[in-house]
């Protein structure tokens, strides 16, 4: 008689650390394994676009009702669902809600649960914390972006916001080049930096000095990393820009419209920031309310504006495939706006499930041993 139970495999943050979660060139190969994949095609993302970062709950301005959460910096729900093929062909989940203000209960911003499923029966095979997961994958995207579109020997690396995600990517732009060899770190917050600094000197031998703006990180970097968090968003001039300088948009970054206007765009999935242009036509406060979640804001305004021609912005899927050629040369500055996807999260999360397999790591949790009702 066939095996009708369903049962999954729980994994926690230590399993995860124990199975390879912090290794970083390998998250960066896998991503970029994704994007060949994102080019291809190979993939489904959420709505009828099939490219959807995800659905979120926007929470009201007042509270309409006792208890019910109010707006806020990074204060969001969502559900971020995805199919991923290639060597995968898994169905999935990132499922998360996120507050800027839990830092004052002790809690991360995000707290983040990956969910892997059989894609033919449904069945949610994985259930692991997600917070390392998200934070090595977010990083592992300009890793990857660096790889391909940096300049040849670029050595300096701008980083604007010295939080977790900020210490993935810089992680990560040193897998994905490896010329590099300092970094500028600018934060609102000057505590971060002794701890920010060691870690990069420790790990991957980059040396991180303290600058004082946003000015002082950005103007020495043939590679800018932007990854902050709050209502207030970092201003960069395009006088700033080195030439030759890769610009990642992990977080939103306010930028004239000249910036994009006289330089190249390539995003991580442009199709999905056109979704988010769509649901932010849908909002009753128009464009701005995807401001709390899409790291292209600024671009997404000036194209639902009609001020910039977007078929002009390419994808570093088809850079990975080689069906574009990417950089032209060295002095072109290149604007790389991403966006997060949940496709990201399944391969990276399916890779360590497998790996945590192999070791005999984690919890099985039975769902039932036989459906009540069939």
């Amino acid at each position: 008689m066939a095996d009708t139970s369903v049962k999954t495999l729980l994994l926690s943050q230590s399993d995860l650390v124990k199975a390879g979660v912090l290794d970083m060139p390998k998250c960066v190969d896998v991503i970029e394994e994704v994007f060949s994949l994102l080019g291809k095609g190979d993939y489904l993302m959420g709505g009828p676009l099939e490219n959807e970062h995800g659905q979120m709950i926007y929470f009201p301005d007042t509270e309409r009702f006792p208890g019910m959460p109010v707006t806020g910096p990074d204060r969001r729900f969502m559900a971020m669902i995805a199919y991923l093929g290639g060597r995968y062909k898994i169905c999935g989940e990132k499922w998360y809600g996120s507050n800027a203000q839990n830092w004052k209960k002790g809690l991360p911003r995000s707290i983040l649960t990956t969910i892997l499923n059989d894609s033919d029966t449904g069945v949610p095979f994985a259930i692991l914390s997600g917070n390392l997961i998200s934070a090595m994958r977010t990083g592992a995207v300009p890793g990857v972006a660096a790889r391909h579109l940096a300049r040849k020997g670029a050595k300096t690396v701008g980083v604007i916001g010295g939080g977790v995600i900020n210490r993935a990517c810089l992680l990560a732009i040193k897998a994905g080049c490896p010329t590099v060899e300092e970094a500028y770190l600018y934060d609102i917050n000057k505590d971060k930096f002794d701890s920010f600094a060691k870690e990069m000197a420790d790990k991957v031998g980059v040396k991180v000095h303290w600058a004082p703006s946003i000015e002082a990180a950005v103007c020495p970097a043939d590679i800018v990393t932007i990854a902050t968090s709050g209502a207030t968003f970092p201003r960069i001039e395009k006088e700033w820009l080195k030439k030759g300088c890769l610009v990642t948009f992990t977080g939103a970054a306010e930028m004239d419209l000249d910036c994009f206007s006289e330089n190249t765009v390539i995003a991580d999935n442009w199709k999905m920031h056109q979704a988010f242009i769509l649901d932010g036509k849908e909002h009753p406060q128009g464009i701005d309310a995807v401001g709390v979640v899409a790291p292209s804001f600024f671009l997404l305004r000036y194209v639902n504006d009609g001020l910039y021609d977007e078929s002009k912005i390419r994808n570093l899927g088809d850079v990975v495939n080689g069906d574009d050629p990417g950089r032209k040369d060295d002095d072109e500055i290149i604007l790389f706006p991403t966006g997060g996807m949940p496709v990201h999260d399944l391969a990276w999360g399916y890779t360590l499930y497998e790996k945590a397999l192999e070791m005999g790591l984690g919890t099985e949790y039975v769902f039932f041993e036989e459906a009540y009702w069939r």
